[in-house]
Order: C-alpha cells, then sequence, then structure tokens
C-alpha cells in the first residue's frame, strides 16, 4: 500500500463517523430496512404522527389530519369580497381622511398621487347562510357555504411589497432561504402515505401576475426531502420521473435493487443520513410511477362531481382542475396540499380583473368545501384562503364612476378558514368602516401560522430546527394561537 493510501486510511479512521460506523455494524442495515417496512417501526402507532418525521408523537392531540391551503396570489381585495364596508360608497371621491391614514407609509405607486380619493366597491354585498356573513355578489358558491368557513378579518403583516410579503407568509420571513409551511409540517409530522410525496403544490397555469418562485414550498435549510413537489399540468405531472423509452417496470426495479445494496454497504461504512435520504427518495419516485398517473386520472369521477367544480374542471391546470386533483390527493392521505393563483394584483381596472379571478376560483373552492363534506373528509381536514396582504380603500390612479384600481394595504385583510377543529359560521376580529386599520383582534401572519400549526398538533414554539448557531421556527419568536378559531 502507497503512503498516500495509508495516509488517507488513517485520516478516515479518526473520523467520528467511522469509530461510530465501525462499532455499530448492523445500525445501519436495520435503519434502512426501516425505510422499506414502516410497519415494523414505532411510528406505525395511531397515536404517532407519520413516518419520517422529527416527532414521535403530537405536542396535542391534533384537530387536523391534513392541510389544503388556497393561496390567491397579488392580494385580493378584502372590501371588494368579505369585508363589507358600505361608507365607502357613502364617502366615495372624498379625500382619506388624515386620521385614518395616520401617516402610515405607501408604496411608490401611490405614494406620490396628488389625492387619495376614496374608491367605495362596485359590488353589491348580502347576508347568507345562518350565520348572516356579508359577502360580495362576486362570491355567490363561497356564500352558500360560509357556515363552513370562519372569517379572520384582522389579519396583518408588515411587508407592503410582493416578494417580501409573500415570502414572509409562506416562510415566516421576509428574507428568502427559511423552510415553508409545508417543509416544516413534513420535517415535524412526517407522511402517512408511503405512494405519494408528503406535501404537494400546484400552480394555476397560464396566469399572469406577480411571479412564483419555488422556494416560497423550498425546505430552506431542512434536509431536501421536505420541500414540496409541484405537479403540473400536461403528460407527466412530475418532471423526470417518467422513465425513458425502452425501460420497463422491471428493468427499473432491478436497477433500483443494486444501486440500492451499494448504498446500503455505503451505509453500514459512513452512517451518511443523506445515503437514507437517497435510498427514500428513490423508492418514493419509484413508487409515484404508478401513484401519480392513478390520482391525475379523473376518469373514475362521476359526472355530478365533476359539474359542481365548474366547467373549467376536465383542462389540466386550471384553478378547479387543481382543486379536485388536491381533494384526490386529500383522500390518498397527502397531508399538506398548497395551491397557487396568481393574478389578485389590481392596481388599475379592478372590476373587471376581480371578477375574472372570482369566476376562477369561487366555485371550486366552495366544491372543494362540498365534496370534503360528503366524503366525511372535511371534519379532519383543514381549509385555507386568503393572499399575503390586502388592498387599499382609496384608488390607486384615476377614480371614475365605474373603474379604479386599489394598491397594496398590509394594514389589514381578510382570510378564511373551514373544516379541521375550525368553528364555522365564526368572524373573527373586524376594522373600521374604510376597511384601512384593524380595530378588533388583530391576526399577525405569524399568529396565523401558530394556530394553523396548532390545529395539526404542533406547538410551534417547539418545533425547531439549529442552524448556524440558533434555532429556528415557523413562527420565528413571534406567534399566539389564535383559540377563538376553535370549534
Amino acid at each position: 500500500m502507497s503512503d498516500q493510501a495509508l495516509r488517507r486510511e488513517w485520516v478516515q479512521r479518526c473520523t467520528r463517523r467511522y469509530f461510530f460506523g465501525q462499532s455499530t455494524l448492523g445500525l445501519g442495515t436495520l435503519a434502512a430496512a426501516g425505510l422499506f417496512a414502516p410497519e415494523l417501526r414505532a411510528e406505525t402507532r395511531p397515536e404517532n404522527p407519520g413516518h419520517g418525521g422529527l416527532l414521535r408523537e403530537f405536542h396535542h392531540p391534533p384537530r387536523a389530519k391534513r392541510i389544503v391551503y388556497l393561496f390567491m396570489s397579488g392580494g385580493p381585495s378584502q372590501m371588494d369580497l368579505f369585508d363589507y364596508k358600505p361608507r365607502l360608497n357613502l364617502d366615495n371621491g372624498q379625500e382619506l381622511p388624515a386620521s385614518v391614514r395616520m401617516g402610515q407609509r405607501l408604496t411608490g405607486m401611490s405614494g406620490n398621487q396628488a389625492t387619495l380619493p376614496i374608491a367605495g366597491s362596485k359590488f353589491k354585498f348580502q347576508r347568507h347562510g345562518q350565520c348572516g356573513a356579508w359577502v360580495s355578489e362576486l362570491m355567490p358558491f363561497t356564500a352558500k357555504v360560509v357556515d363552513e368557513l370562519c372569517f379572520i378579518k384582522s389579519v396583518y403583516t408588515e411587508a407592503i411589497n410582493h416578494d417580501p410579503a409573500i415570502t414572509y407568509i409562506q416562510t415566516g420571513s421576509q428574507i428568502a432561504g427559511r423552510p415553508s409551511l409545508g417543509a416544516w409540517l413534513d420535517y415535524g409530522l412526517g407522511s402517512t402515505n408511503e405512494n405519494l410525496p408528503s406535501f404537494c403544490v400546484m400552480v394555476t397555469k397560464n396566469k399572469g401576475g406577480q411571479p412564483l418562485y419555488a422556494r416560497l414550498w423550498g425546505s430552506g435549510f431542512l434536509p431536501a426531502s421536505h420541500q414540496g413537489v409541484q405537479l403540473r399540468a400536461g403528460r407527466d405531472p412530475v418532471l423526470y420521473l417518467t422513465d425513458v423509452d425502452g425501460i420497463s417496470r422491471v428493468a427499473r426495479r432491478q436497477q433500483l435493487d443494486r444501486i440500492n445494496e451499494l448504498h446500503q454497504m455505503e451505509l453500514q461504512r459512513r452512517l451518511d443520513p443523506l445515503i437514507e435520504a437517497r435510498i427514500a427518495q428513490s423508492e418514493m419516485a419509484f413508487r409515484m410511477q404508478a401513484s401519480i398517473p392513478e390520482v391525475a386520472d379523473i376518469s373514475d369521477e362521476p359526472q355530478h362531481v365533476l359539474d359542481m367544480y365548474g366547467p373549467d374542471v376536465s383542462n389540466p391546470g386550471t384553478f378547479a382542475a387543481n382543486c379536485l386533483l388536491a381533494r384526490r390527493l386529500l383522500e390518498r392521505d397527502v397531508r399538506c396540499i398548497q395551491l397557487f393563483h396568481k393574478g389578485w394584483d389590481q392596481h388599475g381596472n379592478l372590476p373587471a380583473a376581480i371578477s375574472r379571478q372570482c369566476l376562477e376560483t369561487d366555485q371550486p373552492a366552495a366544491a372543494l368545501i362540498q365534496d370534503l363534506r360528503q366524503r366525511g373528509l372535511l371534519e379532519d381536514t383543514l381549509v385555507v384562503w386568503g393572499g399575503e396582504f390586502g388592498r387599499t380603500a382609496y384608488s390607486q390612479g384615476k377614480l371614475t364612476a365605474n373603474n379604479y384600481g386599489r394598491d397594496h394595504h398590509p394594514r389589514c385583510f381578510t382570510m378564511w378558514m373551514a373544516g379541521g377543529g375550525v368553528r364555522g359560521g365564526a368572524t373573527i376580529g373586524s376594522t373600521d368602516e374604510y376597511s384601512y386599520n384593524i380595530v378588533e383582534r388583530p391576526v399577525h401572519i405569524h399568529d396565523l401560522n401558530a394556530t394553523i400549526l396548532h390545529l395539526m398538533g404542533i406547538d410551534h414554539e417547539r418545533l425547531t430546527f439549529k442552524y448556524q448557531g440558533r434555532r429556528y421556527r415557523l413562527t420565528d419568536v413571534h406567534g399566539q394561537v389564535v383559540s377563538e378559531v376553535f370549534a
């Protein structure tokens, strides 16, 4: 053996990883075997969250097993949808009172306007359901399910522009690089499905508006295995999953078996968790080659269900199609699903633009609620709807009799939740008569995420990850659970 080879072996034997690898022979094999035989592990006990997660038991009894988050990217106008403010119409065209604005900062898009004329909503509102919730005429289907919804009309954020705002609500930081909500859930709870990803993402196709980035469903500094898997419209819902022509399932299985044998040999020697991740990911990809086409095939759905989701449901990649696909994933125990729908950034021509947005999303979102309820899934599935901030009471640009725009407004906006232990027919928080400031029960986005984690059985202060000398969590160093949400 050469001096160089002897030196390499000596350096290797001086490492902690080599010492533990040699002193615990067989441990790596057991760990790898556990990936393929989850029924042999403690994680399969009913009181445990799932396999592959940090937690061996919930912090407290969960109210929801699954979550589907309908994210309306761009900032929906709360006073044109759910936060009814007749004062806006009474004062239409008048200057926003200084006593209301209170010197709060504006964006560069409207901060230099000579005037800030109040813009009343062009749309009519009515009360609906036993709870009597006010809903705009833009949302006739959502109006039919208001008794299932818990409106939070006092959500707020510090971010005033899109990229930091959407990054903030999705990851708990305005600066990119932190893990997303779904990644934290997968890191903590793991998966209850062997054949599908625990965290799936869908983005409505062919929508303009503010760009969306994969980091919004990324894993940040958590292991890459916890990032969201994006399902796309078309022949290949997951990129690079399909085998090339000429490779059969049998051949692929044999190839994986040989590769995994080499991985397990290296795992015994090095005890490197990245090797375990490679084994798990290759096995999941193999199983997904059968499970993804099956879940994406809606040919077995009865016509009355397709009709419930609306005319776009048969067009893959539309919001309606994604809502139906979300339900199919949820009933197969996928833990977390996020649907992103762009185009809510209506600085001008708001009446026409928001009408199109609602036409695309209102019926499918309401259908998802009804579909989950009739299948007995709503009671333990949390549904969340909302964007990154709201819109201003004043018009950005010229106000006319039939047209107006609204700028970004982080001071208050409306979101709703349903199912999963949520108190249906409730309204939490309120805003002033201009929907400009919160007057009752402020709910910060950290509070919102703390509440989501609580409903899923997680104490947001206890699910942490140490990175660069500090323990991080989704809610940073803030966040209070909004207990009024609970049924």
